[in-house]
């Protein structure tokens, strides 16, 4: 805006409209200032508007102002246009009509970590990084259009982001461009970078949106043409979609967990990933032995032939140290003992041989049932310092793999143990319609704690095994189905509610016949379970039950904000809307454990639903996004309720590589003979091994 004039020189241009002379004298002057002074003020306001209008309408007359003034405002939409781009948002060139076109979703990546242990946090869920090229800028920018009409830029959580997109593929470009991971502050410095966003703790990058291609009028920046015929148009060339390899995502995963294993804890027993240190249990290397047929599995040759050399020669077992006979059982004696079926190398079945041989002494109790502590240099057995208990499902978890063992030695001595376990609690009174206290005494062999009745800690594997021995010897054992058939029963009468915002079907817990609505993560074995003994002839209505309960723990995933599972979940049952899982503070952690993914492989191969295959998709990102540590391994975290910053523990257990990843690699193998259900049994760890041909002995 111009400044007004001054009020001196107004008047003497009004005063030159009623004389030809300025030189009249100072009376006509005079007599033109009070006319002036004696109008009011808004005429003498009119008088200046119409003026200074006057004005701008004589300066826009001149080409070379009307040409300043219109390259103006085309640097307005230009910095407007760009100050889009940099959000992301790519609006339509001026004079462009869109083209229609097929849609195409963004390119992400795999949340949580790049594929490869070279490159830094990936961006975003469900795919191999690829990046599609950003189109050129066009150099001129002609007159802005109407309207502008930006293209929707999609950002969120893996569930939301897959929505309109192309299930699990990737546009591919027709020529790539090295990715390229900067930090935030450096990637938006960088023309032609994405800038870094923040979604639930992970940096993620923002997605590319879908545009029509450009046209060559619009490359060089000139208004277009009357429309062409559309007949004489080419159509546009198909959009090649390259499937995401879920299996090389879970080797890469393994790869990136035994880089940090073999890194900071060979040969020890549990990677401590985020201090580069390691953990002692057992000072066995549960770690390594418990990969030793997922390695197999996975085809990592190169990995297993490493693993392989260090069992040779530096596993020993003649070690004055206590061990679990439960979980040395489940995780040295039934991976070496699998090994050795997949290989058919003898040297893991000599070492097989020798572990077995020194748990035995826990077996010499005055009861039979054995005690909780082997020391497996000394040879001695004891039952923990607190109390002579031990219990349930440690004492009838380690069935498989003795009787295996037996078969294998022709040596009856292992079988003859645990089956003797199993008689007895067959028999034993303080059962609740099949459902059994989470204690037994060694001395006397009887139940202790009764009244508190779980499928969760310390009883959930006895249901496990009652079933999976029965596979294992040929289905000729009665009084393990028998067990097995009652107990079911009884979690149905005493343990089964469901939700009340969402009916969801849950498994509680019975204390002093007092109903406890508390779910722990381990029960969520049940659904492959009951799947299993479908398959082999049993009700129909046990698989209805696993699909409802596969759903549940599903739930117990999804309605986390990282979309992972607590360690124990509290189930509303009240009938109004709301969330169907709550979490305690102290429950909040997430172990790595495997049980879910494990009955996702077992519901998938059963029926074919290929929605398991993509919950157990959303599992693997999750635990990638949240629990991969950049210098190699994964570490449980404290709070499944945070995405900001949930509480790594520093801790990866053995059995994330021996149960968890080789289920993920099981469940998106379109070999279903791998591993026929038909042929092996796993054990609780995921060890497989063979079914009988022939009836036990």
């Amino acid at each position: 805006m111009y400044p007004p004039p001054r009020k001196d020189f107004i008047a003497l241009t009004l005063s030159d409209q009623h004389s030809r002379s300025y030189n009249n004298g100072k009376h006509r002057r005079q007599s033109c200032w009070r006319k002036w002074k004696q109008l009011s003020r808004l005429q003498r306001s009119l008088i200046l508007f119409l003026l200074a209008l006057l004005l701008i309408c004589g300066l826009l007359s001149y080409p070379s102002f009307s040409e300043q003034w219109r390259g103006m405002s085309d640097r307005a939409v230009r910095e407007d246009w760009d100050e889009d781009w940099e959000r992301g948002l790519k609006p339509i060139p001026p004079g462009v009509n869109p083209v229609a076109g097929p849609a195409v979703g963004p390119a992400v990546g795999l949340a949580g970590g790049a594929v490869g242990p070279e490159l830094g946090p990936a961006v975003g869920p469900g795919l191999i990084p690829e990046v599609i090229p950003e189109p050129q800028r066009p150099k001129v920018i002609p007159k802005p259009p109407a309207k502008k009409r930006p293209f929707p830029n999609k950002r969120g959580p893996p569930s939301l982001q897959k929505e309109g997109n192309v299930s699990d593929s990737l546009v591919k470009p027709a020529e790539k461009e090295p990715v390229e991971k900067e930090p935030v502050e450096k990637a938006e410095e960088e023309e032609g970078e994405k800038p870094l966003v923040s979604w639930r703790g992970a940096m993620i990058e923002a997605d590319e949106a879908t545009e029509p291609p450009p046209s060559a009028h619009e490359k060089d920046g000139a208004v277009p043409p009357v429309p062409v015929n559309p007949e004489d148009t080419a159509p546009l060339a198909p959009v090649s979609v390259k499937p995401v390899d879920r299996l090389e995502t879970v080797r890469e995963a393994f790869r990136h967990a035994w880089k940090g294993y073999k890194e900071f804890a060979w040969g020890h027993d549990e990677l401590k990933p985020v201090s580069k240190s390691y953990g002692e249990w057992f000072g066995l290397g549960l770690t390594l032995i418990d990969a030793l047929d997922t390695m197999w599995i996975l085809g990592l040759k190169e990995e297993f032939e490493e693993a392989r050399k260090w069992v040779e020669t530096e596993l020993s077992f003649s070690k004055n140290v206590d061990v679990n006979l439960f979980e040395s059982t489940i995780r040295i004696l039934g991976g070496l003992l699998s090994t050795y079926h997949l290989t058919g190398d003898e040297m893991f079945l000599e070492k097989a041989k020798d572990i077995g041989l020194r748990l035995m002494p826990a077996f010499k109790t005055p009861s039979k049932i054995p005690f909780s502590d082997v020391n497996i240099g000394k040879g001695t057995a004891h039952p923990p310092r607190w109390t002579s208990d031990s219990t349930l499902a440690e004492v009838t978890s380690v069935q498989l793999e003795f009787r295996e063992l037996s078969r294998l030695t022709q040596d009856p001595q292992y079988q003859e143990v645990v089956n003797e376990v199993m008689r007895l609690v067959h028999k034993l009174p303080g059962k609740h319609d099949g459902l059994v206290p989470m204690f037994i005494n060694t001395n006397s062999g009887q139940f202790t704690h009764k009244g508190v009745f779980t499928l969760g800690a310390r009883a959930d594997s006895y249901y496990e095994y009652l079933l999976k021995q029965w596979i294992q010897g040929g289905k000729t054992e009665p009084d393990l189905l028998e067990d097995y058939l009652e107990a079911i029963e009884g979690v149905k009468k005493h343990l089964l509610r469901t939700t009340g915002p969402r009916k969801l079907t849950f498994v509680g817990e019975l204390n002093h016949n007092r109903f406890n609505p508390k779910m722990d993560h381990l029960v969520c074995f049940l659904p492959g379970t009951l799947a299993l003994g479908a398959h082999n002839g049993l009700p129909e209505d046990h698989m209805e039950l696993a699909l409802q309960l596969m759903e549940t723990c599903h739930q117990m995933y999804v309605q986390m904000e990282t979309g992972l599972s607590p360690e124990i979940a509290h189930f509303n049952l009240q009938p109004y809307d709301g969330r169907d899982v709550n979490v305690k503070p102290a429950d909040r952690h997430n172990l790595l454990r495997p049980e879910t993914v494990e009955s996702l492989f077992y519901l998938y191969r059963f029926t074919k639903d290929t929605k398991y295959r993509d919950w157990g998709w959303d599992i693997l990102e999750s635990f990638n996004k949240y629990t991969r540590v950049p210098s190699g391994g994964y570490t449980s975290i404290s709070n499944v309720r945070d995405p900001v910053n949930p509480g790594p523990r520093d801790k990866m257990e053995s059995f994330f590589l021996g149960e968890t990843l080789k289920y993920f690699y099981l469940l998106f193998s379109d070999d279903l003979e791998l591993l026929s259900l038909d042929k092996y049994v796993f054990n609780t760890e995921a060890h497989p091994l063979p079914i009988w041909k022939s009836p036990p002995v």
